[in-house]
């Protein structure tokens, strides 16, 4: 009798129990993989939440701040046909992805002594990502010096991503109503004047299943008159 109730004892795990070990340790273990991903995916769309964001906030200062230094200037040859820059505003107006080309004092030298002036065309709007035809940026386009043509030319580089709606109003000092469109280029529209105000909105798309980020501001423009230094006023 003692000697089977030893034997009982010391006999080894039967294949059912380890079974059942095994199907739990597997279980614990999808457990602590699914807490694990859930934390992981979790600090993953907190930082596209923060990148977009991020984005959005630096490309929206940065167009205010080069909306402020944007200019007009009288000074140009009197023959037409040595005339070798323009500087002008055009704002133009779509359904979703407005577009602003403007000159303006924000070129920035990078080289030590360069013989580089800080005036420069800037132009914002936005373009399909080559990569992905389901996704749009805003970029932003700087030629220096200044040419003949104020929407073309320079060097375009990506200001934020994943771009929803980009819009831009112009307050007319003369009416004092807010319009779509502005152009100093053309007699019939805003030639030689620029805009009291600009609203910028601009609206970028949320995480999946988040909500979207919207920039909206307004900047003041200081130099409301064009450059006219040692030109008589008629």
């Amino acid at each position: 009798m003692r000697r089977a109730r030893s034997q009982r004892r010391s006999r080894g795990m039967t294949l059912l129990e380890i079974l059942v070990s095994v199907s739990i340790l597997a279980v614990i273990g999808l457990l602590i993989y699914g807490a694990f991903d859930s934390m992981s995916r979790g600090r993953k769309g907190e930082a596209m939440r923060a990148e977009r964001a991020h984005q959005g906030r630096d490309a929206v200062a940065r167009i205010v701040r080069e909306i402020q230094s944007a200019f007009l200037s009288l000074h140009n040859p009197q023959n037409p046909a040595l005339v070798t820059r323009t500087t002008a505003f055009i704002g133009q107006s779509s359904s979703n992805y407005d577009r602003l080309d403007f000159a303006a004092f924000a070129h920035r030298r990078i080289d030590r002594d360069a013989k580089e002036s800080d005036q420069a065309e800037i132009g914002y709007f936005v373009v399909r990502d080559p990569d992905n035809t389901d996704k749009y940026d805003l970029v932003r386009r700087e030629q220096t010096p200044i040419d003949i043509d104020p929407k073309r030319g320079g060097i375009v580089n990506v200001l934020a991503e994943n771009v929803q709606e980009f819009h831009i109003r112009y307050l007319d000092p003369t009416t004092g109503l807010w319009v779509e469109q502005w152009d100093t280029t053309q007699v019939n529209m805003q030639a030689g004047r620029l805009p009291l105000e600009v609203k910028v909105t601009l609206v970028i798309k949320g995480v999946p299943r988040g909500q979207p980020y919207s920039f909206t501001t307004r900047v003041m423009l200081p130099m409301q008159l064009p450059l006219s230094f040692g030109i008589p006023r008629q």
